[in-house]
Parts: C-alpha cells; structure tokens; sequence
C-alpha cells in the first residue's frame, strides 16, 4: 500500500530524531543496546535510516530515554477536532485567521488598539464584512466617517479608499470576512411570515 507524503516525511525523520533522543543524553549506542536488548548494528542502522522502524524496537528505545514514542516518531496530529487559532501581528493590530483552508473567502478575528485612532486610508482588491465584537468601531470608507457600535455590521468594496480603527479609549474587536477577488457574502435567511388579517 502507497504511503501519504506526510507518513512517509515522519518515517524518514525517526531516524535523526532517535540519534538526536540519544546524543543529547550523553547516552553511547553500547549503553542503549545493553538497555533495550537491542544490537548495535540494528540501533545504528536505525538512526542513519536504513532500518525501518517499528514498534518493537522503539518502544524499547522510548522506554530506555523515558519519553512519549509521539516524541521520537513524530507523529502527524490526526483526529484532533480542536483548531489551534494562531495570533499574528499585523500593523499593530492582533490578527488570528480563522479560515483553516486556502478559498476565496477568508474570515479573520481582529483586536485593533486604542492608539490605532489615525486615519490612513488604503484601496486593493476584495470585499469585507465587519462585524464588531466590542468596543466602538470608527469606519472612513471614501466620503463617509461612521462609528459603529458592538452587534453593528458594514461591507464594502476595498477598492473604495478605506481605513477602520478605534473610536474611543479600548480596543475594538472586529470579525472580518474578506474575498480576495471581490467575492461578497451571501446571507441566507428566511423570509419573514406576511401578517394576516382576520379570519386569513
């Protein structure tokens, strides 16, 4: 049966990560044989790759350096339905993407400072959504100065001189949604029940 690239990228790393396991506590390939029952030639083999690892000869070694096996192996993550949400900063501003895939669309939970009050206008291609989380939100789109307050919504074409920040003495949390192409969001709901006079 084929392996997937990533199966195959750990299996090829095992072996530098067991001489690193072992270097790193001073511990001799004559020392590691003698704890694990495990020949020289094999555990030398082993770590240089030629030597496919398996079960019984590293579970022996993690016994021996008394670490998890995840830790010599390497193991892609699987099944872990948990979303690690990375924050970046961007322009002073704390940016985490909540879009795990690449698409057109891509949303974004934004966490602007107080100081960023200034307006600097900018234009590119694309659509946003803002949604404000908290916090009060100044919006100059083109000719327009707006605050927004939380539960507030605006879209807009980013070619439109734009620039968004915070209007008061907070942060302002923001909920973005932003294509990249000029693709807007769709919102689905349904229609409200026409009201009905008597006996309708």
């Amino acid at each position: 049966m084929e392996q997937s690239p990533t199966i195959a990228q750990a299996l090829s790393a095992v072996g530098p990560r067991l001489k690193r396991a072992r270097t790193a506590r001073g511990v001799t390939l004559a020392a590691l044989s003698e704890a694990t029952g495990i020949s020289k030639s094999t555990l030398s083999r082993l770590e240089g790759g030629q030597r496919r690892p398996s079960l019984e000869l590293l579970l022996p070694i993690a016994q021996a350096h008394r670490v998890p096996l995840d830790e010599l192996v390497g193991a892609p993550e699987v099944g872990d339905p948990r979303v690690r949400l990375k924050p970046h900063a961007v322009n002073g501003n704390t940016v985490l993407p909540l879009t795990r895939q690449p698409g057109p669309l891509q949303s974004y939970k934004m966490v602007l400072p107080a100081s960023r009050d200034t307006p600097e206008l900018c234009t590119h291609e694309g659509y946003e959504w803002l949604y404000v989380l908290s916090g009060r939100l100044r919006l100059v789109l083109a000719d327009h100065d707006l605050i927004l307050d939380a539960g507030e919504v605006a879209e807009f074409e980013t070619r439109l001189p734009h620039w968004f920040g915070s209007a008061g003495d907070s942060p302002v949390e923001v909920l973005s949604l932003f294509g990249r192409q000029g693709e807007r969001m769709h919102v689905r709901a349904h229609p409200a029940r026409p009201a009905t006079g008597p006996g309708g």
